[in-house]
């Protein structure tokens, strides 16, 4: 058999990415100086980075990337730096045998499947954690800076930055954005592509600077205008790892209680950042380059903010009415009574604290954030099926989001409306039109070709996560799986019941762990980039 794919420019592009992970790695490392903590984890890192890269790049030293290469260059590439990314987390427990010893023996992330998950959890801003005590206490505050820092990286796109910053990236970067970035397509916002991604880039940037200076000056303004309550924990170290983390989508909180543990105002401030987030950033570009109107002409835009208000209005009403939540703590649940009744009191029947929950839950889900306003597992049944929902819906396309993605299911829908029309005239011919325009027959079929494979890799996964279960004598309940399946292949992070969002993902075998690993890159990848290089086609002349 005659092989087609250059695997060998794929590798060594890989390389060039795996090369220049080592750049950011030297945030963490200035951190850990700063506060006297040890620097191994991020030293070595850096040195297996390097050498790694460089090796792999002189596989070939002037590749050249077609579209199949294409394909294997970005799904190698997400292995490769999940990998390295992992590096801190066992170095943080293992320390370097004769030269440094180990940071946190007991940590969480001591098992190299416990690493290798919490490291693709963050470079595909699923924000699914196996971490049990996230504080300073068990982990170094480099460690836990790096592990923020994956999900920034990751938000936007290891090749999509690639492709913005590095030239020897640049020739054939239309191919890398369209297999690497989030949703069905990118829009070409400039002539060069290289341009269009310093373009969606400086949007991310920007945004992220924005929320951390939001969100920091209300620390330090509040006590200043006498309002000591608005952000009183709110530190710099807090704002910058939650701004590091809200613009991917990621969810990752140094905060035990993630979200829950900042004031109302602080919680407010991060909604519209999680709708900017899931929204697609090319229409930020034309709101910014004089065409503000082209936001709300956008047909999905619409779409994404009439499916976020409807849930809301749904979950808000069941929680001001108090039939929104249980009545007693399930089984494993990570709330006890006492936690059950003063959230009852505080916030059934008062409208401000169920609009605030029940909007930040249904953005941060519909997003794929994951952080949580509140543990959702004290809430009814009928509420959690409304969340579930919303685990498959997703971001807009050219957003930091994951799941299905909302222009899929508005094509999805308009096609339903065209078949029950031409069911009832059947010598009409109705496109299905986007923005105006006629969207072509394949990519209609494409869509529901996507959907359905989501759907069934979502039960495969599920299937799979039960017989490992059973397998190992695991204590899961079915929902709880099938919520950890949707939550990693949609890259939302948490689920129900023990993976619940003040939970973790640590009661799993290391085999379920690395097989929610695989979720988590199929989902970030859309799941076709992946499959194609697995065909025994893509690799035949």
């Amino acid at each position: 058999m005659n092989v087609r794919v250059d695997y060998r420019a794929s590798l060594s592009l890989v390389g060039t990415v795996v090369r220049y992970l080592s750049v950011p790695l030297f945030a963490p490392l200035v951190v850990s100086l700063y506060y006297g903590e040890t620097v191994a984890p991020f030293v070595v890192a850096v040195l297996l980075a390097v050498v790694v890269g460089g090796g792999l790049e002189r596989l070939d030293p002037d590749p050249d990337l077609g579209a199949r290469e294409g394909f294997l260059m970005v799904a190698l590439t997400w292995l490769a730096v999940a990998c390295v990314g992992a590096v801190p987390y066992l170095i943080e427990a293992y320390g370097v045998p004769g030269v440094a010893p180990a940071a946190r023996p007991g940590s969480s992330l001591a098992r190299p499947a416990n690493a290798l998950f919490e490291s693709m959890s963050g470079f595909t801003t699923t924000g699914a954690t196996v971490v049990g005590d996230i504080s300073f206490d068990g982990h170094t505050r480099g460690v836990l800076l790096w592990r923020q820092l994956t999900q920034w990286l990751g938000g936007m796109g290891i090749v999509v930055l690639a492709v913005a910053i590095l030239p020897e990236l640049s020739v054939g970067g239309a191919q890398l954005m369209d297999a690497e970035a989030p949703g069905p397509g990118i829009e070409k916002l400039t002539p060069r592509i290289a341009e269009t991604a310093r373009v969606l880039w400086g949007a991310y940037v920007g945004f992220t600077a924005l929320e951390i200076t939001l969100l920091y000056g209300m620390h330090v303004v509040g006590p200043a205008v006498g309002l000591p309550g608005l952000a009183p924990n709110m530190t710099l170290y807090n704002a910058v790892a939650h701004g590091l983390t809200t613009m991917p989508t990621g969810g990752f909180s140094p905060e035990a209680r993630s979200i829950e543990a900042f004031s109302a105002a602080v919680q407010w401030v991060i909604i519209p950042f999680m709708v900017a987030a899931g929204t697609n950033f090319a229409l930020f570009w034309h709101a910014l380059t004089g065409d503000p109107r082209r936001l709300w002409r956008d047909g999905e835009f619409r779409f994404y903010l009439g499916v976020m208000a409807a849930l809301t209005a749904v979950l808000a009403t069941l929680l001001v009415s108090g039939s929104g939540f249980v009545d007693a703590a399930p089984a494993g649940g990570t709330y006890d009574a006492e936690y059950l009744r003063t959230w009852s009191e505080r916030v059934g029947g008062s409208l401000e604290p169920a609009v605030r929950h029940a909007l930040f839950q249904v953005v941060s889900i519909v997003t794929t954030t994951g952080y949580a306003s509140t543990d959702f597992n004290a809430w009814s049944q009928a509420s959690q099926y409304a969340l579930l929902f919303a685990m498959f819906v997703g971001g807009s396309a050219g957003s930091t989001g994951g799941a299905v993605k909302m222009v899929r299911w508005l094509v999805i829908v308009k096609a339903i409306r065209r078949e029950l029309f031409t069911t009832g005239h059947p010598q009409a011919v109705r496109p299905v039109r986007l923005n105006g325009r006629a969207v072509d027959e394949r990519a209609v079929r494409g869509i529901f070709a996507f959907t359905l494979l989501y759907v069934v890799l979502f039960f495969v996964g599920a299937f799979l996560l039960l017989l490992d279960g059973a397998r190992v004598g695991g204590e899961q309940s079915v929902y709880e799986v099938m919520s950890a399946a949707a939550s990693t292949l949609g890259n939302v992070g948490p689920g129900f019941g023990v993976v619940g969002p003040m939970g973790s993902y640590r009661s799993f075998s290391a085999a379920g762990k690395l097989l929610m690993v695989v979720l988590m890159w199929l989902g970030r990848l859309e799941i076709l980039p992946v499959l194609v290089c697995l065909t025994p086609e893509y690799w035949r002349r």
